[in-house]
């Protein structure tokens, strides 16, 4: 099969075609004919070496965390899926830019009538918008969230999830004028420069501060955060996308101060709780699916031009969500 991989970390021009075998699906796995590929950021932080040196088949690692295509092969035991059948998947070990990838059952799902397209965007980031709303959050009716990053993949998810889950107040925070037209679609209730936001966000809820924090940011405005929290207010942190160094949080001030700070993680939820990863799948493609979550179309970006993805994402320059386009049957 066709794949497009890298055989050292480095930046966009590492990643390359690559002929490597058809995978063969194991006990509880289901094999799907890839027809998307989503596109996320971890898939840019797997390339440069980020989670390690490639150790995959004939050397090559294959990135890509979430697909949508057609099941063509089911492994001892696998359950859910049958074959024939349009599905969504996510790939916590990787190997979505290739015509066929393995996926562990428990992380596939029927798109029903959503679009092929559609679904491909979805295994990946949905379920870590749940999960740091509702898991790692706690999010309660008529709480004040605030989301950074508010038009990347997963804020624009947590927007308007958060609204159907109950908050009272959605506010995010971009990184430029370009984000902020974007993020303007998404229904936030106010929306901030990253720089200098604390005061913003505590004007607009009166001195209050905000209930619960999603940060995939890092550094100061990780820091910055925990000074935006009303009274048993949380920061959930979820990603380092400015490559930060580690900080240390003072005991004392979360402890004096009532604020917590809690992480999400959704590579480690797939190995202890991979039901939670289903259970989220299903309830974003039937939401997607039914119109309860407002959903905008994809990206739609030939898989020849990932390199080119990869050198978009990391110069900021990417609008909403991209999915490459593999090829294969479910493509509707």
């Amino acid at each position: 099969m066709r794949a497009y991989g890298f055989k050292s970390n480095g930046g966009p021009e590492v990643l390359e075609e690559i002929e490597a075998p058809t995978p063969a699906p194991g006990p509880g796995q289901v094999l799907i004919e890839v027809a998307y590929a989503g596109v996320n950021f971890a898939e840019v932080q797997h390339r440069r070496g980020e989670f390690g040196e490639p150790d995959g088949h004939g050397g090559y690692d294959v990135p890509g965390l979430e697909v949508s295509g057609t099941v063509v092969a089911l492994g001892t035991g696998a359950r859910g899926p049958a074959v024939g059948e349009r599905v969504a998947a996510y790939l916590p070990s990787f190997g979505g830019y290739a015509e066929f990838a393995v996926a562990d059952a428990d992380f596939v799902r029927p798109v029903g009538t959503l679009p092929s397209a559609h679904a491909a965007g979805v295994p990946c980031v949905y379920p870590t918008a749940y999960g740091v709303l509702a898991d790692a959050g706690r999010l309660r009716d008529g709480e004040t969230v605030l989301i950074h990053a508010a038009a990347g993949g997963v804020g624009s998810a947590a927007a308007r999830i958060a609204r159907a889950l109950g908050a009272g107040l959605v506010l995010g925070t971009v990184g430029s004028p370009e984000k902020r037209e974007l993020a303007d679609a998404l229904g936030y209730d106010a929306l901030f420069a990253r720089e200098g936001f604390t005061d913003a966000v505590l004007e607009v809820t009166g001195g209050r501060g905000v209930d619960l924090v999603l940060d995939p940011v890092g550094g100061t405005v990780r820091r910055a955060s925990l000074g935006a929290l009303a009274p048993f207010g949380r920061v959930v942190v979820y990603g380092d996308l400015g490559r930060h160094a580690d900080w240390t949080a003072d005991v004392w001030d979360l402890w004096k101060n009532n604020r917590g700070i809690a992480g999400y993680n959704i590579g480690d939820v797939a190995r202890r709780s991979p039901a939670t990863i289903g259970e989220h799948l299903s309830r974003a493609l039937s939401a997607l699916a039914s119109g309860e979550l407002p959903y905008d179309p994809p990206t739609v970006v030939p898989w020849a031009e990932a390199a080119e993805v990869h050198r978009s994402f990391e110069a900021g320059g990417t609008r909403g969500k991209t999915v490459l386009e593999i090829g294969g049957p479910g493509t509707v």
